[in-house]
């Protein structure tokens, strides 16, 4: 009788012993396909992660040319402004002269016609 009762415990451990390796095994394999979700998710970030990588090197790229833009406009405007003084004191210049011009013609008395 002992060694009955002996194997039956035996057979019931080996039993529970299976169970437990096939609810390993099937853990395992979840753990597996766990894993290579977690791969492909990274898989995603990482090309996620580059394609902003490469946007942000073209706004930077943007704002450069921008920035140069401007500083070209800025340029411009301040050789425009430049011009304008230049031109309004040539225009100064030429009203002073026109002025003393026609003081000058005044002294000279031209002869009418009918004489």
């Amino acid at each position: 009788q002992r060694s009955a009762a002996a194997a039956k415990e035996i057979k019931t451990l080996i039993g529970d012993s299976v169970e437990k390796v096939e609810e390993g095994s099937k853990q395992v394999a979840e753990a597996g396909r766990t894993m290579d979700e977690i791969v492909e998710s990274v898989k995603r970030v990482t090309d996620i992660m580059g394609e902003i990588t490469a946007a942000s090197q073209e706004q930077t790229s943007g704002i450069e040319q921008i920035n140069q833009a401007i500083t070209q406009m800025d340029q411009v405007t301040q050789q425009n402004a430049a011009l304008v003084e230049q031109a309004s004191a040539a225009a100064g210049s030429l009203q002073d002269q026109a002025g003393q011009l026609s003081r000058a013609v005044r002294v000279f008395k031209l002869e009418s016609a009918s004489a």
